[in-house]
């Protein structure tokens, strides 16, 4: 059996004791061992929701980082208090490099809250841009080459370029596809690479059906066009897999999912459980 928990997210379970923040983190249990997925933006909130939930983060085998922005990775210094020492880390190569986001000509950093070597004595570090197997069955998407549909993007993010800005690439950005009985199921960060690009990738490299699409999908910044394509596109190319859409997706795209796909459209708050035959 394949679990797979929400552990972090803007809104908790009704009627639970779970919290909630801005912020994303999955809990991936499986026959073969247990991997935590981003780690919200506190760590707080992670941890009180860890043991509300009677997770033991001393059981995970490995930590993977969607993406480098301080929400998904904010909590990871606290996690790595609880985690045997030297825990595989599977992220990006570029998941260092400085973020910001730009109002006014004011900057503010949203990158990885810690340095590379402060984190060097805790994790064992497994950068990599192509696909990896973490543990049997669940493996990282790699960077998303073909960016030709539309992307997660946010005006206001900017990487330094020599002396002046650009728009951040999100070259870090990476999912986590989990190979279930029934098909793949597709754990999103947030998908600043693009939704519609993420499971193109996913189904032209692992040739499998799509049967679920979970997490953060920055569908809060798309047009209406945007949204037309997406909904389309996740009818006639993927079948219309079950869509747990949470964190950055934004309620203008939830509410045209859930009328377009109707009870294939589910929310995702902290405490969230999906469980899948392997």
């Amino acid at each position: 059996m394949i679990k797979i928990r929400c552990l972090v997210e803007n809104a908790a379970r009704r009627a639970s004791a779970l919290w909630g923040e801005h912020g994303m983190a999955f809990h991936i249990q499986t026959p073969d061992g247990a991997i935590l997925f981003d780690t919200g933006q506190s760590g707080e909130v992670l941890l009180h929701n860890a043991r509300e939930l009677g997770i033991d983060l001393a059981q995970i085998d490995a930590l993977a980082i969607s993406h480098a922005h301080y929400d998904h990775t904010g909590g990871l210094m606290r996690v790595l208090e609880h985690t045997r020492p030297m825990i595989p880390l599977y992220a990006s190569p570029d998941l260092f490099r400085a973020r910001y986001s730009v109002h006014d000509g004011a900057l503010t950093s949203i990158g990885v809250p810690f340095t590379r070597e402060k984190l060097a004595p805790k994790v064992e570090f497994r950068l990599n841009a192509e696909p990896v197997e973490i543990l049997p069955g669940v493996w990282t998407t790699g960077e998303i080459p073909d960016r030709s549909d539309f992307e997660g993007r946010s005006a206001t993010h900017q990487i330094r370029d020599g002396d002046g800005w650009q728009p951040d690439p999100y070259r870090d950005d990476f999912s986590l596809v989990i190979q279930a009985a029934e098909g793949l199921v597709v754990l999103f960060g947030c998908g600043h690479a693009g939704l519609l690009n993420i499971l193109k990738h996913v189904k032209r490299t692992f040739r499998r059906e799509i049967i679920t699409v979970v997490g953060g999908m920055h569908l809060i910044s798309a047009t209406e066009d945007d949204l037309r394509r997406a909904i389309v596109t996740l009818k006639t190319n993927f079948g219309t897999p079950d869509v747990y859409p949470c964190h950055c997706t934004g309620e203008t795209a939830y509410v045209a999912l859930a009328r377009a796909f109707s009870d294939k459209t589910h929310p995702c708050p902290a405490g969230t459980l999906l469980t899948y035959e392997t």
